[in-house]
């Protein structure tokens, strides 16, 4: 999006919606809580946080208390639902997933305040998190046109939670890839992956529990811009947010085996490798002790003056030799 045009309205009903995009600065001096006409859902969505003047502008006609616009610029790794006389407000981290070999996941606060028919949602970056909400609006699909700003609401934090789906099926294609590897790996290079989509996770569900937490409370919670009808939907999100979390302990305790596969994988490596080792030096110890006793120089060694005493010696060391590679052939000492 434009970064001059950082806002976007959507004004709907059941048979009627507008969608207009303008400046903060432009919707700041438009956007009053007195004039909002009731008969219509409002929600106001800013690509971004630049402009800070006409997001206090916006929020001064909105009625919303200093606290709060404080919170919106304010980066809050635990987000409490707050409520006020003419709105509630609460802030989450977002998802999206990005390339298996990034070290970090692409996240950013959103920051919701619903009011009266209205909802405002502040992005810190332009992102397409809400498209298939857009896309509901305009195409009237579901019962969305026919719902106040309470289920707008929570068709937006169904959408995120999309997201966290889609992060997730990132990871489990990164983890079947890894599986992959494993078994072939000859350097760290695979284990550094593993904990690398460890990390992930964890910051995952570092973002996934404020969600929530948010949703049960939404759940709960007896405010006048919630409909009683509509809590059954944050219960459903609660659900939803409880199958990631699970499958995020799912895909952890994956990567833990995968982890300890790989240990195990190259310990066997080198166990094959002390096998051999031990294999090599057994032969050539006897075979060592034999050249260093005929490599003392004392005078009087009766099979130096054999004419035939250094074919004998080779020859016995080759016995030898062949005689422990048939014995560790026969006790399967040889096989991979």
């Amino acid at each position: 999006m434009d970064n001059n045009q950082s806002c976007q309205l959507y004004k709907y009903q059941n048979d009627f919606f507008l969608a207009t995009t303008d400046t903060a600065a432009r919707f700041a001096q438009e956007f009053h809580l007195d004039e909002l006409d009731h008969n219509y859902v409002s929600w106001l969505n800013f690509h971004g946080l630049n402009d800070h003047e006409s997001i206090k502008k916006l929020c001064q006609n909105l009625a919303i208390d200093p606290l709060t616009v404080e919170d919106i610029f304010t980066e809050k790794r635990r987000p409490k639902l707050e409520e006020y006389q003419h709105y509630m407000f609460f802030s989450i981290r977002s998802a999206l997933p990005i390339q298996s070999d990034s070290s970090q996941l692409l996240q950013e606060q959103i920051s919701f305040v619903l009011g009266t028919n209205y909802l405002v949602s502040f992005q810190e970056k332009s992102s397409m998190h809400f498209a298939d909400v857009r896309d509901r609006i305009e195409k009237k699909r579901g019962k969305i046109r026919t719902k106040g700003a309470d289920f707008l609401l929570f068709r937006m934090l169904d959408a995120i939670l999309d997201n966290y789906f889609e992060v997730l099926e990132s990871s489990t294609l990164s983890i079947e890839q890894l599986e992959h590897k494993i078994k072939h790996a000859s350097n760290n290079e695979v284990l550094q992956s593993i904990e690398l989509e460890k990390r992930k996770l964890i910051e995952l569900r570092k973002i996934v529990l404020p969600l929530k937490d948010v949703t049960f409370q939404l759940d709960k919670l007896d405010n006048p811009f919630l409909d009683p009808t509509n809590r059954h939907h944050f219960s459903e999100l609660k659900e939803n947010c409880n199958e990631v979390l699970e499958e995020i302990d799912a895909n952890k305790q994956i990567l833990d085996g995968m982890a300890n596969l790989y240990y195990a994988v190259q310990g066997q490596r080198m166990n094959e490798i002390m096998k051999i080792l031990t294999i090599v030096s057994s032969i050539f110890i006897p075979l060592t002790f034999i050249v260093g006793v005929y490599g003392m120089n004392f005078k009087y060694m009766p099979e130096l003056d054999y004419p035939y005493g250094y074919y004998t010696v080779i020859g016995v060391m080759f016995l030898i030799a062949i005689s422990l590679l048939i014995y560790f052939s026969r006790n399967g000492w040889l096989k991979k």
